[in-house]
Formats: C-alpha cells, sequence, structure tokens
C-alpha cells in the first residue's frame, strides 16, 4: 500500500519538477509541442514493434513452441504505449526503454528466464504403479 501511495504521489511531483525545467529553458508552447511529438511518435513505434512481436509469436505457434517472450513482450509493449500517452518526461523515458527492443530484452529477461527454467524442467506425466482389477476377480469365488 505505500508503494502505490508513493507512486501516486511522486510521480506527478516528478513530472510537474520536470515541466518546470525543461519549460524554462525551451518555453512553455515548446514544452507542450515535444510532450505531444513524443506520445505520437511513441505510440507509433509501440505499435509497428508490436506488429513484429505477433509476427514472431505467430513463427514460435508455427513451429509448435510456446511464446512466452512474446506474450511477456506484448504486454510489455502495450504498458510502454500507456506510459507514452500519459503527459510527462519521466514516463516517456521509461516508455522508450520499454519499446526499443534491446532495452526491454535487458529488462524482461531476468523475469522471463526464470519462469521459463522452471517449466522447462517440470514433469509433463505422473508417475505411479496401477493393478487392472476387472469384474472376472470378483466372481471367482
Amino acid at each position: 500500500m505505500n508503494t502505490v501511495l508513493f507512486l501516486l504521489i511522486g510521480i506527478p511531483l516528478i513530472e510537474i519538477y520536470l515541466f518546470i525545467k525543461v519549460g524554462s529553458q525551451i518555453g512553455a508552447f515548446n514544452t507542450v509541442l515535444l510532450i505531444l511529438i513524443t506520445a505520437v511518435a511513441g505510440v507509433a513505434y509501440a505499435r509497428y514493434e508490436g506488429f513484429i512481436t505477433l509476427k514472431s509469436a505467430m513463427g514460435q505457434l508455427i513451429k509448435n513452441e510456446l511464446p512466452i517472450y512474446e506474450i511477456v513482450s506484448g504486454a510489455t509493449l502495450a504498458f510502454a504505449a500507456f506510459l507514452l500517452i500519459l503527459p510527462g518526461f519521466a514516463t516517456d523515458v521509461v516508455g522508450i526503454l520499454l519499446v526499443i527492443p534491446f532495452t526491454r530484452r535487458l529488462i524482461l529477461g531476468k523475469f522471463i528466464k526464470k519462469k521459463y527454467d522452471q517449466k522447462k524442467y517440470s514433469k509433463n506425466y505422473i508417475d505411479g504403479e496401477y493393478e487392472d482389477i476387472g469384474e472376472d476377480d470378483d466372481k471367482k469365488v
């Protein structure tokens, strides 16, 4: 709960601070224009990367493999597009880092590897013994 409260208060404060600093350097109109340009360009690039990820996932499915990285990458791209739409410079930086494939792979690599390794070595069967009991065995008295 404390983390959510910190994010709800902290992120807008950081964004307001950055708006004031950048606005004092390049002007108010240019600051607003820069926010709009990063939102449009970022969402367009996120859409492009999303199509590439979807194409890669379809290739994995055709090979009869589970596209774990592509699923997580697609969700990350949706979150990055959301961050790019939000007005602000800090959220734009995080969104751009999540859109770029190299940095997205670095950020997500640790999480995906742990999950994939756990599933890779898990058994897909149950080992046990059984005894066949038929109707004929009950009538032999």
